[in-house]
């Protein structure tokens, strides 16, 4: 007879994420916060998305940038996005990504994904602040401030 054994999953939430000092109050501190993560020298080359999780004051617990594309795109995979956010215990989020092509505008898959992070997110209670499209030149477009969120 062939010994079925289930192995018991465990949880464990050690205290090694610490707050940074920085804190996000609009978009423009995101931006500040983003174009220090986002590297210069290949923000002009491929499509990159990043996160940073908040705590409940809304300061910085740290980022993740595990999602790289070609010149045209990335994908996304939001489960990944809340696993971390779970883990690190954020109560909020903002999201970034860069146009290689200097066109801050979004484009209707934009649209589409920051809608499915905002649901994902209500359902487990983690708010999604802000969608920010970063390009080359400094500039940057926030779904918050245009009304999009």
């Amino acid at each position: 007879m062939k010994n079925n054994t289930i192995q018991e999953i465990q949880i464990l939430y050690p205290n090694k994420v610490t707050s940074s000092g920085f804190y996000i109050r609009s978009s423009k501190h995101s931006n500040t916060a983003f174009q220090s993560i986002f590297n210069p020298h290949t923000i002009s080359i491929q499509e990159e998305f990043k996160v940073l999780y908040l705590n409940r004051a809304n300061k910085i617990i740290g980022s993740y940038d595990g999602f790289r594309g070609g010149i045209t795109g990335v994908a996304v995979d939001p489960r990944i996005i809340f696993s971390i956010a779970l883990k690190c215990l954020a109560v909020g989020l903002v999201v970034a990504h860069n146009h290689p092509s200097g066109n801050v505008n979004p484009s209707q898959e934009d649209k589409d994904l920051t809608k499915r992070l905002i649901k994902a997110g209500q359902l487990l209670d983690i708010q999604v602040l802000d969608h920010l499209i970063l390009v080359p030149d400094g500039a940057y477009f926030s779904f918050a401030d245009e009304g999009l969120m």
